[in-house]
């Protein structure tokens, strides 16, 4: 299993089990809608942070390989003025 599939999982389980504990719980209304409005903004910058360093994670891995295929081609080109 992928370790996006699993943060997904484990984001989605959190947000069920806010939700489900944020229903379940004795209060007035008012009070019970604030909170899951509070919750689901907190939920919503979770995500956004998540996705966040997710895309940087790529974006230094995209980085790593394009420098290491620009050496590649170097090394490819410094072998061919030298051997042709």
């Amino acid at each position: 299993m992928s370790k996006s599939k699993v943060l997904a999982g484990l984001l989605v389980g959190a947000a069920a089990g806010a939700v489900l504990g944020l229903l379940l719980a004795p209060e007035k209304g008012s009070d019970m809608r604030k909170k899951i409005a509070k919750k689901k903004n907190q939920f919503g910058e979770d995500i956004k942070n998540k996705f966040g360093e997710v895309k940087e994670t790529i974006k230094g891995k995209y980085d790593n390989i394009r420098s290491d295929a620009n050496e590649l081609m170097e090394k490819e080109r410094e072998a061919k003025k030298n051997f042709g």
